[in-house]
């Protein structure tokens, strides 16, 4: 493997507790030590519009509807892909960032109110938020919802705090919709020690890159 000008985005995803922060900062420093420049988001986020709304997403003293929730997601991403994204990559950078437009799609369709939004029309939504700019490579990070909870060392968020039976429905919609999220994409067994994970890992984007630029 080596650095090229060629830009790349790389969404890394999963439930709750399955270790993404830990795995894409080895993944940021894997592709560093071979030449690259990786450039970080996260979703939502980063950017100050993102970072308000983030804290209004994650506040588990407020209630919203899920198309609330998922405008707010929508509009946090547009602005994510417009300042950062879409400029970094226009740079040649790799991009990696902490969620992309999949944890939209399962998190504001998953209800047992009945009160969830269609996938199909969160796709299109989304789509249409970040002028149509998908992951080149979507990383799914996955376990079982009960290991993902008992590994979360800190007060559940607003969405955490829905429960076991909903974060394993999230579970399951993440694998049924991943597919979709980009024309390549790799489920990591993250229930594995964290060097296996990140082997895993390793591995699948280099499998990718190696594809993507053949030598």
């Amino acid at each position: 493997m080596s650095p090229s000008s060629d830009a790349v985005f790389i969404s890394v995803d999963g439930i709750d507790g399955v270790g993404k922060s830990t795995q894409i900062a080895a993944l940021t420093d894997w592709l560093t030590a071979a030449g690259y420049a990786p450039v970080l988001t996260r979703d939502p986020g980063s950017s100050q519009i993102g970072l308000k709304l983030r804290s209004l997403l994650l506040d588990g003293r407020l209630q919203m509807h899920r198309r609330t929730e998922a405008m707010l997601f929508m509009a946090s991403r547009c602005e994510m892909v417009e300042t950062t994204i879409r400029p970094a990559l226009a740079e040649g950078h790799c991009v990696i960032s902490d969620r992309f437009l999949l944890a939209n799609v399962v998190y504001q369709s998953i209800a047992s109110d009945g009160s969830g939004v269609p996938p199909d029309l969160l796709w299109q939504l989304g789509d249409l938020a970040n002028g149509g700019l998908r992951p080149d490579l979507t990383l799914l990070l996955d376990m079982p919802a009960a290991e993902s909870l008992r590994r979360i060392d800190r007060p559940a968020d607003r969405m955490e705090s829905r429960g076991i039976e909903y974060m394993e429905a999230v579970r399951q919609a993440f694998l049924q919709q991943l597919p979709r999220a980009s024309d390549a994409t790799a489920v990591i067994a993250a229930e594995q020690p964290v060097e296996r994970v990140t082997q895993a890992v390793r591995e699948a984007v280099q499998s990718f890159l190696q594809q993507k630029r053949p030598r």
